[in-house]
């Protein structure tokens, strides 16, 4: 739907002369791209782990969100610069056919962004609504310069509402940056808190203390954490694990953990990778040849 419509608004900004319409039209080609390799990075993205990547293939979703906001800087570039050009040297737009054609992109937009709207709210699928949702705002930015342009007759309407629509998604896209590059650097997601995490596990019963504690994003769904978990008795950490593990998530939605037991300073460990095997009736007594 979106490359269909971006080539009819593409000869129709070109016999109109209306920016908005053109640039608009590039927005939408490069939509269809970033649609393609949302929807490619979601297929790869469910398959299983393997020894080569043991947590699978998540973080493709991360690093298609990200190739994609960098996409979007460079449209918003482009359109600036032309606007400013028009800005420079204004030239006469064809309202009517403005009008009708953005009228239709806005429709068609608004479908496609419902749609995208009722998938994962992952990092990929909110790079690709990043994108419809910037179609939809450069179809009423057309669809409002063809207004006033056909009421006023102010041709820099087109250049200065096709500005406006390009710091809207500019601020969208660089936090969406932002949360793709914090990710990849393994981040602690901004929702939790390590202090908070960390002050919860050490009230545990059982637990004295926590530290090495790590927490990170596999994706955008799936928290990860590991922790080195010193323990008042090493006989209570069966009961201290499964507190920890229902601690982390139901508190903080962490459903994979790592957790290593320790005892404290000056304790004898008592844990053991398999219990003693009974003594074989062969055996000779101690000091016996």
């Amino acid at each position: 739907m979106t490359l269909g419509f971006a080539a009819v608004e593409a000869m129709a900004g070109w016999w109109s002369g209306s920016l908005a319409l053109l640039g608009d039209a590039g927005h939408m080609l490069t939509d269809s791209l970033a649609l393609a390799l949302a929807t490619a990075a979601s297929i790869l993205a469910r398959r299983p782990s393997s020894p080569r990547h043991t947590y699978g293939l998540r973080r493709v979703e991360t690093l298609a969100g990200m190739l994609n906001g960098l996409f979007m800087l460079f449209v918003v570039a482009l359109i600036a610069w032309h606007a400013i050009e028009r800005l420079i040297t204004p030239q006469p737009v064809e309202a009517g056919t403005v009008i009708g054609v953005a009228a239709l992109g806005l429709a068609i937009n608004v479908i496609v962004a419902w749609m995208l709207s009722r998938g994962e709210g992952d990092l990929n699928t909110r790079a690709a609504l990043l994108h419809v949702f910037g179609d939809l705002l450069g179809s009423v930015a057309a669809l409002a310069s063809g207004i006033v342009i056909l009421y006023t007759g102010w041709y820099p309407a087109d250049p200065l509402l096709s500005m406006l629509i390009c710091g809207l998604i500019l601020a969208s896209t660089l936090k969406l940056l932002r949360v793709a590059t914090h990710t990849l650097l393994e981040g602690v997601p901004d929702n939790l808190s390590l202090g908070a995490i960390g002050h919860a596990m050490a009230e545990v019963e059982g637990v004295h203390s926590i530290h090495d504690l790590h927490v990170w994003s596999l994706d955008s769904n799936h928290v990860a954490l590991s922790a080195h978990v010193v323990l008042h008795s090493s006989q209570a950490w069966p009961t201290s694990l499964v507190a920890l593990q229902r601690l982390l998530a139901e508190q903080f939605d962490i459903h994979h953990a790592t957790l290593q037991p320790e005892p404290l300073p000056g304790q004898i460990v008592t844990f053991s990778s398999r219990p003693p095997g009974p003594k074989s009736a062969a055996s000779p007594p101690p000091g016996s040849r």
